[in-house]
């Protein structure tokens, strides 16, 4: 089946919304316990590897590629995660000038800017539906790394995984891969539950570039003593 990847992707998201409507405090804390382990794995490897160069003259040959894969994750689960708690730092001059109709106008516009580009990055085969002759998307790629089956450059299963479960030596590239297309469906879901909550008045804005002026406000008295 062709459009096998969407559908299990569809699935993926309406669960995810289904389990932020029912369980918002488990899925925030599981959301934010992710992206702990993977800073504390880079962490991990990163001061191991020093460790174990200048020590013991030695070191694990795939820390580069590692690492390198787990902060591109990082990069990816912040993308939604910013925008579903609002740190996303932004100019928000032009906001704040501007009648607070107009600022909302131009604050939902932004949340919906940010819904087309997860959109389009995803799968852009549906704006051919526009007359636009365009293909390709993170789901098309990730499903075509599935079906050839490929290695990453350094991972390696240990051997206890390859002799337990008959594995190739080399971690499947598709399973590396498999953030792009959660990571997109999560930003375009972030940025439609933002979009709706802006126009029912929930929220302000999509971003948050007032940050520092509330963080000088809440220390102004720190240093008075």
């Amino acid at each position: 089946m062709a459009y096998w990847p969407h559908i299990y992707l569809l699935i993926f998201v309406l669960v995810l919304w289904a389990l932020e409507k029912c369980f918002p405090r488990v899925m925030e804390r599981a959301e934010e316990n992710l992206m702990i382990i993977v800073i504390s794995s880079i962490m991990v490897v990163s001061f191991g590897q020093v460790i174990a160069r200048y020590g013991f003259n030695t070191g694990w040959d795939a820390a580069l590629e590692f690492n390198t894969i787990a902060f591109s994750w990082l990069i990816l689960l912040g993308m939604s995660y910013g925008i579903k708690t609002g740190i996303h730092l932004g100019v928000d001059i032009v906001l704040n000038a501007v009648p607070k109709k107009v600022s909302k106008a131009l604050s939902l516009f932004g949340a919906f800017a940010a819904i087309m580009y997860g959109l389009i990055l995803l799968d852009s085969t549906w704006l051919t539906l526009l007359g636009i002759d365009t293909r390709g998307g993170a789901i098309e790629y990730w499903s075509k790394m599935y079906k050839i089956g490929i290695g990453s450059e350094e991972l390696r299963y240990p051997l206890f995984m390859q002799e337990a479960f008959d594995l190739r030596p080399r971690v499947q590239r598709w399973l590396v891969l498999v953030i792009l297309p959660i990571s997109l469906a999560m930003l375009s879901l972030r940025s439609l539950q933002a979009f709706i909550d802006i126009a029912r008045g929930k929220r302000d804005m999509l971003i948050s570039g007032h940050e520092a002026q509330d963080l000088v406000k809440e220390h102004k008295d720190a240093l008075k003593d």
